[in-house]
């Protein structure tokens, strides 16, 4: 059993990052005003029974925008997607400092359990946070920048290996949302293969020749307070995913806009199924039943050594 990421935020968590960001907390004040809420969320997963946790990604404003708070070139809040604003990028980009680095070594040294580390994937960051207005200056293409962002998170990703990390999980919801025709006509996008393609020849590239730490990455409809962005059945992405080198691929099937558990009938051979067993935007909270109803309709496809167990996704938007 894991987690996705991030933690439900108690608001006065959300309040100190956004302090920190509009510059009315130092870095060091947020921090200390943060530790204590991270150790509770250690105790939280702990107390669960969870298996590898994260430190709930409190000191994080999201998934994707710590890529541009950690590495030069953005500029905030310059850039709407999906109804929010994003960082943009304008400048070639410097890994100047961790992303993760800080926070997996706090975590560690106050657990024995396993621990994750989650980074944006290069094609989401790509898709967030290029923008030809104000991005074309740096990086004349949006693939162009996504391909910048690989030699950044491989070194990020050895860092977090020797700092105590047990896994890394790479977030990319954006290959799931290409399911939905809907959605690709809103956002422009003529050729999905290519996309597809694309996104998955760039994780690979981050990951491969990775040693000495658990790989995977996660896929979910994209959501925000409590809603989904788009929906439909993962069957178009499979064979996509059938190209991914990574050991685990965890994916939203609670929902019900996922379309329902038929489509794990084209799940890869050779990887492990990472089940979103949780509707983290339902506010009715599943019973055991529930769940084990969920879990035993996915081993009609997927072997039970193969399944780890977690939300379908992280749950800080919600």
């Amino acid at each position: 059993t894991t987690v996705i990421g991030s933690l439900p935020r108690p608001a006065w968590v959300r309040d100190v990052v956004l302090d920190r960001k509009s510059g009315q907390l130092s870095e060091k004040e947020s921090d200390r005003l943060l530790d204590s809420a991270i150790d509770s969320a250690i105790r939280l997963q702990e107390r669960a029974g969870v298996e590898e946790i994260t430190d709930g990604e409190w000191r994080r404003e999201s998934y994707v925008k710590v890529f541009a708070e950690r590495v030069r070139g953005f500029e905030p809040d310059l850039n709407s997607s999906g109804g929010l604003l994003y960082p943009a990028v304008v400048a070639p980009i410097e890994y100047y400092r961790p992303l993760a680095v800080k926070e997996v070594r706090y975590v560690r040294e106050r657990t024995k359990r396993r621990v994750k580390a989650t980074l944006p994937s290069p094609y989401i960051i790509g898709r967030r946070m290029w923008n030809a207005e104000h991005s074309k200056g740096a990086y004349a293409t949006r693939e162009e920048f996504m391909r910048a962002c690989v030699p950044i998170l491989r070194q990020e990703i050895e860092l977090l290996r020797d700092a105590g990390a047990d896994a890394v999980q790479l977030d990319e919801p954006w290959l799931s949302v290409l399911v939905d025709p809907a959605f690709r006509d809103v956002e422009g996008v003529s050729d999905v293969h290519h996309e597809m393609d694309l996104c998955v020849d760039l994780i690979n590239e981050t990951l491969d020749g990775i040693e000495g730490i658990a790989t995977s990455m996660h896929l979910c409809h994209a959501h925000y307070n409590r809603k989904h962005v788009t929906e439909g059945s993962y069957e178009l992405i499979m064979p996509a995913l059938a190209k991914v080198r990574v050991g685990m691929i965890s994916m939203e099937y609670a929902t019900p806009v996922s379309g329902g558990l038929e489509s794990l009938q084209h799940f890869p051979d050779g990887v492990r199924l990472g089940l979103g067993c949780i509707d983290h935007c339902d506010e009715k909270v599943e019973t055991v039943e529930t769940v084990v109803s969920r879990v035993e309709g996915a081993m009609r496809y997927v072997a039970k050594e193969r399944i780890t167990l977690h939300p379908d996704c992280g749950f800080s938007p919600s």
